[in-house]
């Protein structure tokens, strides 16, 4: 089957700006994932996605907003037939990039995710990491999330209330081999820009997303925020200071 892939965003200057914000930052994203993958942390987030998946069963999982594909190459090596798809088309060539590296199955495109070119109930599994912060028009991701699942499918949302948080001026919380203190400031400045114009930054999270959920027609909606003391073991180089909450529905 193939899918349309979207090379320039379509829904005006914000996307733009998001889209040009992530290219300048693909290829040390992409070093820093491949390095995450195959670390300690790369292993507490695939244990974190297995305990919320059925057991045994090889799954079909749209990786939303995949970056350079880590969480699409590690469910891949499971056995799941993983797709991956972002926005920057030069993460997406990273991913792919990555994935013939590894000699991994997993497919990756370049497409909005709040517009997937997917037919209706083709997946068992969406799911996203540090994505709907970034997104102009969240419900609208959520609802077409719930089309392209399967009916018993789930989402599974890692995020954090990133709006709220702005290391431009003050990188004390972070250890001196993060990304972040590395980075000019104007691009700094430019991610507190972009967050400025977007709704989702004011909104109270995750309650917000958990009302848009359900509202949206998913069904057993949780959320955990207890994930980063998990995850984020060690202050190293993938450490997030921001509290991160993993958001869990199904469609049924």
């Amino acid at each position: 089957m193939e899918f349309k892939e979207t090379f320039r965003p379509e829904s005006g200057e914000i996307k733009n700006r998001i889209v040009n914000y992530w290219t300048r930052r693909s290829h040390e994203f992409g070093e820093l994932r491949e390095k995450e993958q195959e670390s300690e942390t790369g292993q507490a987030w695939l244990a974190e996605i297995e305990q919320n998946l059925p057991a045994g069963k090889a799954l079909k999982i749209l990786d939303v907003g995949c970056g350079t594909g880590m969480f699409s190459l590690m469910l891949s090596d499971k056995g799941h037939d993983a797709i991956g798809i972002d926005l920057t088309e030069h993460m997406i060539l990273h991913a792919r990039e990555i994935a013939k590296k590894q000699h991994s199955s997993a497919q990756f495109y370049c497409m909005d995710a709040e517009n997937p070119d997917f037919p209706d109930n083709t997946f068992d599994v969406v799911i996203s990491r540090n994505l709907t912060w970034t997104l102009p028009h969240v419900e609208q991701a959520y609802a077409q999330w719930f089309r392209i699942l399967k009916r018993g499918g789930i989402l599974l949302n890692f995020d954090a209330d990133y709006g709220h948080d702005s290391y431009s001026k003050d990188n004390s919380l972070l250890p001196p081999a993060h990304v972040h203190c590395s980075m000019p400031q104007e691009m700094l400045q430019e991610c507190e820009n972009i967050k400025s114009e977007l709704t989702v930054s004011s909104k109270p999270r995750p309650l917000w997303d958990i009302h848009l959920l359900f509202e949206t027609g998913f069904q057993k909606v949780s959320a955990d925020p207890t994930i980063s003391s998990r995850i984020y073991k060690d202050c190293n180089e993938f450490y997030n200071p921001t509290p991160m909450f993993l958001i869990r529905a199904v469609k049924l």
